[in-house]
């Protein structure tokens, strides 16, 4: 495990990181598809439940 899997990343983060536009990153998230943690109003998500996301989406593709 590395040092920044435990990191906490906002809505733009992911968004850079899967280059995709901030509201698929909500939209995703709102719908449970995307693994994340709303706290009031703002979404957030751990580094490597992202990675992990996206090693699944690879694999089922």
């Amino acid at each position: 495990m590395s040092a920044t899997d435990g990191e906490i990343l906002t809505v733009m983060d992911v968004a850079r990181f899967l280059r995709v536009p901030k509201s698929t990153v909500y939209k995703l998230a709102r719908l449970g598809e995307l693994p994340a943690s709303k706290i009031g109003k703002h979404w957030r998500f751990l580094r490597r439940d992202i990675h992990e996301w996206m090693r699944h989406r690879s694999h089922a593709a």
